[in-house]
């Protein structure tokens, strides 16, 4: 199966009813339709952000978006995987498997992530993925606005243009996989503060606009208290509705949660292939979206 054509064929059975085609600009709005369905909180300009950098495969039937499936290749040999969505009324019909199916295809041999609900990890675990984290989303309006004193000698700044490589390489080390053009885009489009400590650039973290208000991340950081440092900035920067994916070991959703930030979700994060080295332990305390990871 490939994307290399504008169609990809199915078994003869299921042709009749779905056909899986490339995902094109034209059908953002279908799939924002199909994710609005099911009360996901994306907004078109974050379809077309994710679609932006990525690629994907429309599941179509009598003309009709019915499934979709996005995929972000980093460097040679990773990939993530995710806006993984099938109508409510089709699902059970191997849809879903279809459209996996058919990205990781064109994946080929790279080692791919992804974050899983809870419904769909047996649908990864037949396509070889395994578990291994968890993520914990925290969103809402915060009761509290944070006060967090940094280190000593610790300083909060705007982004400068000689910073941007030194954190794209930042970045690369807490998510195990290298996003220059990601990293790029975020830093154009949201506001991005930078930790420096002795006199160095030390972390960093982005506040951007998505779903229902604004969203922090990705955040670098040495340690934790300047992870918490970090969000705080960019908490004091934002009204309304706001949300953060973390690690759900890193310590940091029992302090979102003690600003009023409570946790409504979580998700596996699994891989196929080769697990990268990310996190925590190595920078890494929240992502962009649970999609791109």
């Amino acid at each position: 199966m490939t994307l290399a054509s504008k169609d990809i064929a199915l078994d003869p059975a299921a042709a009749e009813a779905v056909r899986l085609r490339q995902f094109e600009p034209g059908d953002v709005s279908a799939a924002h339709a199909l994710s609005s369905a099911l009360k996901w909180p994306h907004r078109i300009e974050d379809w077309q952000f994710a679609l932006s950098l990525g690629q994907g495969v429309i599941a179509e039937r009598g003309g009709k978006v019915v499934g979709t499936a996005l995929s972000w290749q980093f460097g040679t040999d990773y990939a993530t995987l995710g806006l993984v969505i099938v109508s409510p009324d089709l699902q059970g019909q191997r849809i879903g498997n279809r459209l996996m199916q058919a990205v990781l295809d064109r994946l080929a041999t790279r080692n791919v992530l992804l974050h899983a609900t809870a419904a769909g990890r047996g649908l990864y675990e037949r396509l070889g993925f395994v578990t291994t984290g968890e993520i914990a989303q925290h969103q809402g309006v915060l009761a509290i606005l944070p006060a967090v004193a940094g280190r000593k000698g610790d300083l909060l700044r705007p982004l400068g243009a000689a910073d941007i490589e030194a954190l794209i390489a930042m970045d690369a080390r807490g998510a195990g996989m290298p996003r220059g053009e990601l990293l790029r885009r975020l830093f154009s489009q949201g506001k991005t503060v930078v930790l420096e400590r002795g006199g160095q650039a030390a972390g960093f973290a982005v506040l951007r606009r998505y779903g229902h208000g604004h969203a922090v991340g990705p955040v670098s950081a040495p340690d934790f208290d300047a992870a918490r440092l970090l969000i705080a900035d960019c908490c004091c920067h934002t009204e309304g509705f706001l949300r953060v994916d973390v690690d759900a070991t890193s310590g940091l959703p029992q302090w979102l949660e003690s600003l009023g930030l409570p946790r409504v979700n979580g998700v596996s994060t699994m891989v196929r292939g080769q697990v990268p080295e990310r996190g925590p332990a190595h920078g890494g305390w929240a992502l962009v979206t649970q999609a791109i990871g």
